[in-house]
């Protein structure tokens, strides 16, 4: 069977690869490109909808989709624990909808991640730098947001970190108690840092996205997964079997 997929944020960066990608595979069919000018209309003929836009538009693309009833997968950031329970509510409405956001495609990202939740248990002070090409539009980034998110979900009985002189704008955006700070450069792709401090030492999470091509395997992970998905589910690590350090009730509906 093949899977009709249609693209919405087809001229952007990531679904201008989507796209190519998804015309490689056998297994599925792009049947629609959208971009800004496009009628949502448009997607209607396809099984699966893949958005890739802006923050700004990304709730409304997600919401004519479901409701139109068609699958979902979203590549978009922005999606913060707060709109996350508005598309939970949408998704509950609609038995059969079925909904997969995944703020970074990487393998690598999401593994990182998931040691940032570790380590979050073993240290008071933590504070994330990430870093994105000149043209991002969002900050903090989806991956930033999520991993604070993670991080402060794993200290939930511990409390939250140690983040001094936060009234100071230079501190970062505190996300979870965890202060963010992002960094918009022309030659930069996208890295994240995860700084913890202890007594006498500092460990340092780092992933760093090379090229664009990193993020192939997670869009077809995530395009074959959404056609039998239903409810909301959040993370790639949620689909490769990657127990997380600690369950977000907020954020993954397993789902």
């Amino acid at each position: 069977m093949v899977t009709r997929v249609a693209v919405v944020g087809a001229s952007g960066r990531l679904g201008s690869l989507a796209c190519t990608l998804i015309e490689q595979q056998s297994e599925f069919a792009l049947v629609a490109r959208l971009d800004s000018r496009s009628d949502l209309g448009e997607m209607l003929g396809a099984d699966v909808v893949l958005d890739v836009t802006a923050p700004g538009v990304s709730p409304t693309v997600v919401d004519h989709a479901v409701r139109a009833g068609l699958k979902v997968l979203v590549g978009t950031s922005g999606w913060s624990e707060d709109r996350l329970r508005t598309l939970r509510a949408l998704v509950q409405s609609h038995p059969d909808a079925g909904v997969i956001v995944i703020p970074n495609f990487s393998l690598g990202s999401v593994l990182a991640t998931h040691f940032a939740t570790i380590a979050a248990r073993y240290f008071e002070s933590i504070e994330i730098v990430e870093t994105h090409h000149a043209a991002k539009v969002d900050s903090p980034s989806g991956t930033a947001l999520r991993t604070a998110e993670l991080i402060g979900h794993a200290r939930a009985e511990l409390g939250p970190v140690v983040a001094p002189h936060t009234d100071q704008r230079a501190r970062g955006q505190q996300v979870a108690s965890v202060p963010i700070h992002s960094l918009r450069l022309q030659g930069a792709v996208a890295r994240q840092d995860v700084h913890f401090g202890g007594t006498g030492e500092v460990l340092t999470l780092t992933h760093e996205t090379l090229s664009a091509s990193s993020y192939e395997a997670g869009i077809i992970l995530g395009l074959r997964a959404a056609l039998d998905t239903t409810g909301l589910v959040v993370g790639l690590d949620s689909l490769i079997g990657l127990n997380s350090a600690v369950t977000a009730p907020s954020v993954v509906d397993e789902e």
